[in-house]
């Protein structure tokens, strides 16, 4: 190769070197990225206080008026009765609910029924000569003494004398043990207080049965309460004897006309409200239902409507400022339907946030639509 070959093919090498550097260079440059940044559009309602009308619509529990648990008191094996102890079984008022074997107990009942009879038999005889005006009632109440029937009262004492000779002769302390197994006799024998139905049965025939032991429910299914939880700003249109509309939301062509039987005299402290108590009566209600209610209530002055899930944290809202951006103003919950809520404390004009804006924040930037 020629001297001046070389020399040519050394320049084209630098100038190639210079520009391939440049090039990494340029590339390995970084775009600085273009932050855009989206304001999110937020749907307003400008601020108007008006009269707004309200019905009080509430749902509740539905629960039977009259309802007790059966208890034991004694211990025992549980008996066939003439109707099967299990749930839906209907019961007139005195029929028996639940026989507990109890032929022990009725032995030592009678053994002390035995010992008071012949405890007063042994004192006959001094009360004919020291008491002879008080024979004649003590005679008459040994002859009437029956083994198998509840004991009667004893004879009123118709002197101190009297009442200190019975007392001496531990006749009053025989009579109340008498009367205290004769009580706790009863108690093996379950009956209905009312008519009704067993809604739950715990026990089966044969089962041992323990004192203090739960053995089932028993309710009147005729008649029911619906249990609401009423806005304390709300409870001074409600009254008891005012009339309720009932109705079963899962179809609404079942309604019943109830009235406000009871109103609790506490607000509750987390929810502010207070419990009112609906009385219902119906065949065709069943325990447990969840119906809902309707109040007629009162107008409310200088309130507004909103959607429910425009509510923040129970008692705010969101409301845009001059600066459109978003703050939070707290508000009075007057009133709560299923899809909106009546409040107060807001001014006229103000801009409202009427739909929620996933993800807002106080101080967000948004543009307006009303």
């Amino acid at each position: 190769m020629s001297k001046y070959a070389t020399k040519i093919l050394a320049v084209l090498m630098v100038i190639g070197a210079f520009y391939g550097a440049k090039t990494t260079i340029a590339n390995k440059e970084k775009k600085k990225p273009v932050n855009n940044v989206k304001i999110p559009t937020a749907t307003i309602e400008i601020a108007q206080n008006i009269i707004v009308p309200v019905n009080i619509m509430e749902s509740g529990l539905l629960s039977a008026k009259y309802k007790i648990d059966i208890f034991a008191e004694v211990q025992g094996l549980m008996q066939p009765s003439t109707k099967e102890f299990k749930p839906g079984a209907q019961y007139n008022k005195g029929e028996v609910l639940v026989r507990i074997k109890s032929d022990d107990h009725y032995a030592n009942l009678q053994a002390q029924k035995s010992a008071l009879q012949n405890l007063i038999t042994s004192i006959i005889p001094d009360i004919k000569l020291d008491y002879p005006e008080a024979y004649s009632k003590w005679d008459k109440y040994l002859r009437e003494f029956d083994m198998d029937a509840p004991l009667k009262p004893l004879p009123e004492p118709g002197t101190d004398k009297e009442k200190f000779f019975l007392t001496g002769k531990n006749l009053y302390t025989t009579y109340y043990n008498t009367r205290n197994l004769e009580i706790v006799y009863r108690k093996y024998v379950l009956t209905a207080p009312f008519k009704g139905i067993l809604t739950e049965a715990l026990v089966t025939p044969g089962s041992l049965i323990r004192n203090g032991q739960k053995l089932g429910e028993f309710i009147d299914p005729s008649q029911y309460e619906l249990e609401l939880s009423i806005s304390r700003a709300l409870i001074s249109s409600v009254a008891v004897g005012k009339q309720v509309q009932v109705s079963n939301p899962e179809n609404p062509s079942q309604s019943w006309t109830g009235k406000v039987s009871r109103i609790n005299g506490k607000v509750n402290t987390e929810t502010q409200t207070v419990q009112v108590y609906v009385a219902l009566k119906s065949n065709h209600l069943k325990e447990g239902l969840y119906l809902q209610a309707q109040i007629a209530g009162q107008e409310k002055l200088n309130a507004m409507e909103l959607p429910r899930n425009s509510l923040v944290d129970g008692n705010m809202v969101y409301v845009v400022s001059a600066d459109t951006a978003l703050e939070l103003q707290q508000v009075e919950v007057v009133h709560k339907t299923r899809e909106t809520i009546i409040v107060q404390g807001i001014e006229d004009q103000t801009r409202v946030l009427a739909q929620p804006i996933p993800g807002a924040y106080v101080g967000m930037k948004v543009s307006m639509k009303k």
